[in-house]
Formats: structure tokens, C-alpha cells, sequence
């Protein structure tokens, strides 16, 4: 049963060569089926595009946790703050950017009674700069969150209700107007992103393809990375930590360094999700949204990328599907994935695999049996 388990938490080869071969299909066909075929049978409309490019955001999500509860077994139920913060940072650059060069007044000075932006929006119309700060602002809280608890050893079952705690209360702060974000209407209003109209086909699928392109870059590089020594140090510190530390090796740093490129990456995604989306407020912050994101990579299977991303696009897909005929029943529907991934697939959707590669193996054992002795 233990070497079943471990099994199951090591990504495929060929599963992996799969995913990122569909990536790249996708990332050079999107580009042509929602340019220049957009009109013909062949061809894709901007509605889904978009809808491509929102799966291929929460894959890249799904993604992030995976590198820290899948290979690190941290489990984090917070990584909701870390997509807020990267939407929330393009955002104010989308809004700032329309105000200063397009002249096109903010909806958020108009219900916040501003006269003019607050000053900490200083330098937010320039791209690059807000680049930066999505980089930077959630490494830089994933660091201090991370050292703090990491060297308390913080862990299990705590750190998870810790980092549910925190996202909790960012999003009870952002409702609040007086924080200065938009309180519970968020921010909308979007017109341009890098010079183009935010509702063009050309930025839409330009959008879809980046966060693809970005989603296969993060792929094959996460996979070469826990591919490496320090991916088995990370596997040696989920399977058994406290020997390690026994052995002499200082676990901290690379549980922080991994939370930290965790935490990025799901900021990343949230920079990449808001423009397609149009609006971002405090719901992103909710607990609902960072147990999604559990679920897609326990469904997909911890420890395995591939699954991760699998796992990603099979829930949103089914959500955007069926949220279209009977809203009222996701959140139920949400519920029974969960239950049939603890009680049935506790390894996620690589239980069946396993499962398929055993029925074999039983056959011949049971046919080797049957024959009589010599």
C-alpha cells in the first residue's frame, strides 16, 4: 500500500509530455483559430477564448499549490490572498493607466468620492512598475508569512487554518471602503491594457494565448525543478521532515523558497485573470475560492503537475458549463467532488490509473495460479 501511494504521487512521464504537448498545440493554434479562422467553422469566437484563457489562469493556480502541498505536504488553504493581491495590483495599473492617458475617469473615485487617486497609486499607469510590485509585494508577503511560521514550525493541519485565518481577514479588510480598494463593489471599469481596448478580439486572444504561454513556461519549469535535488529534498521533507532535521539538514529555506515561488505564481495568475474578467472584489478572497483551488489539485492528484493542471481544467470547465444551466447547484456539486476524492480517490484521478495498471497484474496472477502443477 505504500509504494501505491508513493506511486501515486509522482508525475507520469508520459502524462507530463502529454500536458505540455496539448500547451503548446493550444498555445500556437489559439492565435490563428481566434485570428484570422475566427469568422469560419474552424475557427473559435473571442466568448471562448476568454473562457480558455480563465481554465488556463486557474491551472497555473492549481499549479502553485501543488509545488508547496504536493511536494512540500504543506497544505495551504489561503492561496486565494496571493491571486487577489496579483489581480488587485493590475487592476489599479489598468484603472490608473485609463485615467492618465486615456482621460477616462475611474468608477472607483466616483462611489469612493475621490478627487484625485490616493498617492500610494503613484507610478501604477506604467506597465513595468506593476510588473514589479506583482512580483514583489506577494514574494515578499509569502516570505515574512513563511519565515515566521517555518521557523516556528508551524505545520499540518495548523498552518492550513493559519493561512485560511489570514485570507479571511484581507478579505474583511477590503470590504471596507476606508481601506481605499473599493471596498465590496471592487474595481471595474477597465478600458485599456497596454494600449489596446480591453473588449478588442485581438487583446482577448492575445490574453488567452499569454496565460497559456505562461501556464507551459511554468509547467516545464516547475517539472524540471522538483526533477532536480532540490525537488527531492522537497519530497524528503514532506515524507518524513523530522529525520531530516535529525540528519542535520535545516529545513526552512527550502520550504520558504518554495512557498515564496508559490505564492508568486499565484499571483501571477491573478494578474492574468482580472483583464479577462473585467472586475475583481473581495470574493477572491473568500474561503469558498481557496478550497476550489485544493480541490482541483486533489482531484488531479498532489504531487503530480500534470494532475494539477488536469484537475484545474476539468472543474472549471464543468463550473462554467453547468453554472450556465443550474448556478444553484455548483456549490453542491463542488461538494460531491469532494467527497468522492476523500472516500474514493484519496490520490486524486491517478487512483484510477494505479487502478488500471493492478487489474493486469491480478489477471496474469490469477491465471498463474490456476494452472495446474507439473
Amino acid at each position: 500500500m505504500a509504494n501505491d501511494q508513493t506511486a501515486a504521487r509522482v508525475d507520469s512521464p508520459l502524462l507530463f509530455r502529454i500536458v505540455a504537448g496539448t500547451l503548446f498545440l493550444l498555445l500556437i493554434s489559439l492565435p490563428v483559430l481566434g485570428g484570422p479562422l475566427s469568422g469560419s467553422s474552424a475557427g473559435i469566437s473571442p466568448y471562448l477564448a476568454n473562457i480558455i484563457g480563465q481554465i488556463a489562469t486557474f491551472a497555473l493556480l492549481a499549479l502553485a499549490l501543488d509545488l508547496i502541498w504536493g511536494f512540500a505536504g504543506i497544505l495551504s488553504l489561503g492561496h486565494g490572498l496571493f491571486f487577489a493581491m496579483g489581480g488587485y495590483l493590475i487592476a489599479m495599473h489598468m484603472l490608473k493607466s485609463g485615467y492618465v492617458y486615456g482621460g477616462v475617469t475611474p468608477d472607483i473615485m466616483t462611489f469612493m468620492g475621490w478627487n484625485e487617486l490616493p498617492s500610494y497609486w503613484v507610478l501604477f499607469e506604467s506597465f513595468p512598475y506593476a510588473m514589479l510590485l506583482i512580483l514583489v509585494v506577494p514574494g515578499l508577503v509569502a516570505f515574512l508569512y513563511g519565515y515566521v511560521s517555518f521557523r516556528s514550525r508551524v505545520s499540518g493541519v495548523y498552518f492550513a487554518i493559519i493561512t485560511q485565518a489570514l485570507t479571511y481577514v484581507a478579505m474583511l479588510l477590503m470590504f471596507r471602503n476606508d481601506t481605499g480598494f473599493g471596498g465590496n463593489n471592487g474595481m471595474t471599469g477597465f478600458t485599456t491594457l497596454l494600449g489596446n481596448d480591453i473588449g478588442s478580439s485581438n487583446l482577448v486572444i492575445g490574453l488567452a494565448t499569454t496565460s497559456v504561454l505562461v501556464l507551459l513556461v511554468a509547467f516545464l519549469t516547475c517539472g524540471a525543478l522538483m526533477r532536480s535535488p532540490f525537488g527531492r529534498l522537497l519530497i524528503a521533507i514532506r515524507d518524513d521532515e523530522a529525520r531530516l532535521r535529525f540528519m542535520g539538514y535545516d529545513t526552512l529555506w527550502p520550504k520558504l523558497a518554495v512557498w515564496c515561488l508559490s505564492g508568486v505564481l499565484a499571483a501571477i495568475a491573478g494578474a492574468l485573470y482580472v483583464p479577462q474578467v473585467g472586475i475583481i472584489n473581495p470574493r477572491l478572497l473568500s474561503a469558498e475560492v481557496s478550497i476550489e483551488i485544493a480541490v482541483w489539485v486533489a482531484l488531479g492528484g498532489r504531487g503530480a503537475l500534470s494532475g494539477a493542471v488536469i484537475g484545474a481544467a476539468i472543474i472549471s470547465a464543468l463550473k462554467f458549463w453547468l453554472t450556465g444551466f443550474v448556478p444553484e447547484l455548483w456549490p453542491f456539486i463542488l461538494a460531491g467532488v469532494v467527497l468522492l476524492v476523500v472516500t474514493l480517490l484519496p490520490n486524486g484521478l491517478l487512483d484510477l490509473k494505479l487502478a488500471m495498471l493492478r487489474r493486469p497484474s491480478r489477471a496474469k496472477t490469477r491465471k498463474a495460479s490456476a494452472r495446474p502443477a507439473a
